[in-house]
């Protein structure tokens, strides 16, 4: 019998990482994580206990990957730069040791799967795009993605061919759940505050994949074996595209009691909730981030890729068990569940440098 592949997780005491953590051990892999621990203690439920080194993915070595198969690469900020820091200063580092990682990985002959996103595609025109669209990144999240790819484009020679998985815009219950995501804070709000708030007129389009999907995608990108450069994949299901307000009426379907209004106008929410809600990208009610993605091409080149979940049954799933552990307003608004408010608490509290990083060493196992 072959060992178990060896894994590593960078980001792994995160959204995703919650997730994909425990779904590899469940299937045999080995994985040890690395995490700077932003959000350790951001927990929803409890977690189930994997290894992870609570280190700054910027101070990961070649000693640290030594013996690995693979590096699964979550590491990121995943919002917008902070109040007072720089678009540069939040995602330089991010680009930086994306690129160092890989290198090391190269170096190592380890191979490396980077999780990317369709927010690269930005501003599409109502048609399809797959991986060879045109690419139009709105955001300094999507505009790091699209670096960081590049990046690995000129890493990637015919002894490296790291894999770059373009995934939909998330979705689903996690440990460390994040409330700042679509479909999540639709149906938060609709348990906790019986209403949802659209923080626009909800005629954008985007694709969407379930947390555990995500997890299965990256399962079969570990088998993948013949390829040759940059591998890029759109991560979704094709008929997975939904204009927001189309959500907005399924959870309505789940749900008949609660109410939708839009947050430009009297939506009833308190001021820490109205700020948690409201999207600092999205001008005069008009999202400008608006794309339709098909995911025909993974289909050929993960053909054991075969997502398992649909917005309209986990929207049921996700309610009744947010309604069963007895889900809040008071949770719904906890700072944790929001990356960029609670990388502005840690900021503005003195807590993490203009660097993102601990003002306080840490490095320790967890848990």
């Amino acid at each position: 019998m072959r060992p178990a592949k060896r894994i590593a997780v960078t980001g792994s005491l995160g959204y995703v990482g919650s997730v994909l953590a425990p779904y590899l051990l469940e299937k045999g892999y080995e994985v040890k994580g690395f995490d700077t621990g932003f959000f350790k203690d951001a927990l929803l439920y409890p977690a189930p206990p994997y290894e992870t080194i609570i280190k700054d993915a910027r101070d990961i070595t070649k000693e640290d990957l030594r013996g690995f198969d693979a590096v699964v690469h979550l590491a990121a900020i995943s919002n917008d730069p902070v109040s007072e820091i720089s678009e540069e200063e939040v995602y330089g580092p991010t680009r930086d040791y994306a690129r160092a990682i890989a290198t090391l990985c190269r170096e190592l002959g380890i191979d490396f799967i980077f999780a990317s996103s369709c927010s690269v595609y930005g501003a599409g025109d109502g048609e399809l795009t797959d991986e060879r669209g045109p690419v139009v990144p709105l955001t300094p999240y999507s505009r790091n993605k699209l670096a960081i790819e590049e990046d690995l484009c000129a890493l990637a020679d015919s002894n490296f061919s790291p894999i770059a998985l373009r995934f939909a815009t998330a979705y689903g219950l996690s440990p460390r759940m994040r409330f700042d995501l679509v479909i999540n804070m639709l149906v938060g709000m609709a348990v906790a505050a019986k209403k949802i708030v659209l923080n626009s007129d909800g005629t954008a389009w985007r694709p969407f994949i379930h947390v555990e999907d995500m997890a299965h995608a990256f399962e079969c990108a570990l088998a993948l074996e013949k390829r040759s450069g940059l591998v890029i994949l759109n991560v979704g299901q094709t008929d997975e595209n939904f204009q927001i307000r189309e959500i907005a009426e399924m959870i309505q379907k789940t749900l008949p009691d609660v109410t939708t209004s839009y947050i430009t106008k009297n939506s009833g929410l308190d001021a820490k909730a109205a700020e948690l809600v409201r999207d600092r990208k999205v001008g005069g009610g008009k999202d400008a981030r608006t794309y339709r993605v098909s995911f025909e091409r993974i289909k050929a080149e993960l053909p054991g890729f075969s997502p398992r979940h649909t917005i309209k049954e986990s929207i049921a799933e996700m309610s009744a068990r947010l309604l069963k552990m007895g889900f809040s307003e008071g949770d719904f608004k906890r700072i944790g569940f929001y990356r960029l408010q609670r990388m502005e608490e840690l900021f503005n509290s003195g807590q993490v440098d203009t660097n993102m990083r601990w003002r306080a060493q840490q490095a320790h196992a967890y848990p």
